[in-house]
């Protein structure tokens, strides 16, 4: 047999192999999000996820610093913290939990605030805030809606510009104010509540700068 046939009649036997191949594959399993309660006992960090009665064991393997933040706030005398996590949920190896989550994205660490109640969270695409002056903005599909202590919320729609290394602007013009909103992939620390999220923020009303933090609402991820 020439090299050609010998060619031919092996090209159903690669084909079946590539065939059983595709087929004994098992996709990856998608990451998937969850907020809770945070509390650490034993050493181990434990997520009570809202609305639901697991317990699931935080495991922390090199690539993020959850473990860290979470000790620095759980210093300041708080017995459980809200998290916004992403990542890869198993089986668990450990006795008095029901899995094991490998964080690859804290969007949020805090030890006040409304957590699991936090009203219309799924609905929010972005959250923001920062401090001196005090300043909070959410975004929806919707518009936005910036609050200021002693002025009147100013809800105006956006455009929205992606831009390198995972930047990205809002900007609108609208009531006579030009208003943008600058965020980068960083992790930020409230200089208050001593909160963690993951994108810096700068918002600029008119010229003015205001700093602060932010992170994705339940809407984007």
């Amino acid at each position: 047999m020439n090299t050609r046939h010998l060619f031919f009649a092996l090209l159903p036997l690669f084909a079946g192999c590539q065939m059983f191949s595709v087929y004994d594959s098992t996709p990856p399993t998608p990451p998937q999000r969850l907020q809770g309660q945070l509390s650490q006992a034993q050493g181990r960090l434990l997520l009570n996820p809202c609305n639901e009665q697991r317990t699931i064991e935080v495991v922390n393997d090199g690539s993020s610093e959850i473990v860290r933040e979470a000790a620095g706030l759980f210093a300041d005398g708080h017995d459980s913290l809200f998290v916004d996590l992403l990542g890869n949920v198993t089986g668990s190896k450990s006795q008095g939990v029901d899995g094991e989550m490998h964080p690859t994205q804290v969007y949020r660490l805090q030890g006040e605030g409304p957590g699991c109640n936090e009203p219309g969270f799924e609905r929010l695409l972005l959250r923001a805030s920062g401090h001196e002056p005090d300043w909070s903005l959410g975004v929806s599909g919707k518009g936005l809606v910036l609050l200021r202590p002693g002025q009147a919320p100013l809800a105006v729609p956006y455009l929205e510009e992606q831009l390198p290394e995972g930047r990205f602007n809002l900007s609108s013009e609208a009531n006579g104010q030009r208003l943008e909103l600058w965020l980068a992939p960083q992790r930020c620390t409230d200089s208050m509540s001593g909160s963690v999220q993951h994108l810096s923020a700068e918002l600029r009303i008119n010229g003015e700068v205001q700093r602060g933090c932010a992170s994705f609402g339940g809407a984007r991820r």
